[in-house]
């Protein structure tokens, strides 16, 4: 069985934590969703994007993130049905009503259905696969054996820091998000905002 080094796990994990602390698209879709819901909804999503990333993996070992880099009609099909999702959560956001006066709060989203929502905003994606078959090799030694089985491995490393450094991302938007459950203005400015998010995150896709 092929194992990672030492070192190289060290290495690639530091470098995965760095990457998961530039903003981009997953993290600040977690900041948004535990503003706005609470942590445990922001920690669902980190679950979800983290069971997304399984699907990346096994891409990149499998070969088919190649055959995705290769294909022009596949990779415009997917960023259109990503771009789709984003704009569909940018028109719930902006319609959903705020807490009432005394604390009342809307009805909260579902666990599985927040769950799905993170795995929806990484498998959607065709750049993170892209993106995983540009980086994950460079920590391969074919010299410790099966490339892909070290693959996946690496894929587990990632999925760790991800799931480390989201997680404290979604605890810190949670508590912050606590701030607003007594400011139903808030809370719709907070909705609104994260609406138009989702819409810079969807032409963002698509460019």
């Amino acid at each position: 069985m092929a194992l990672l080094s030492g070192d190289t796990a060290m290495a690639f994990f530091a470098a995965s934590v760095l990457l998961a602390l530039v903003p981009g698209p997953d993290n600040v879709f977690v900041l948004l969703h535990a503003a706005v819901h609470g942590a445990r909804a922001g920690l669902l999503v980190v679950l979800g994007l983290c069971s997304g990333l399984l699907f990346h993996t096994a891409a990149v070992a499998l070969g088919l993130a190649a055959l995705l880099a290769t294909s022009g009609a596949a990779f415009a099909v997917l960023k259109t049905l990503g771009a789709a999702y984003l704009l569909w959560l940018a028109w719930l956001s902006w319609r959903a009503p705020a807490g009432l006066p005394g604390g009342d709060a809307p009805p909260p989203l579902g666990a599985r259905q927040t769950y799905l929502r993170g795995v929806l905003m990484n498998i959607s994606n065709p750049k993170v696969a892209l993106f995983f078959l540009a980086f994950l090799p460079q920590f391969v030694e074919p010299t410790r054996g099966a490339v892909a089985l070290q693959i996946l491995q690496l894929g587990g490393v990632f999925m760790l820091a991800t799931l480390l450094t989201f997680g404290a991302v979604a605890l810190l938007a949670g508590r912050f998000g606590q701030l607003l459950q007594d400011s139903p203005r808030a809370q719709v400015r907070l909705n609104r905002l994260a609406s138009v998010v989702f819409v810079g995150l969807a032409l963002r896709l698509v460019h």
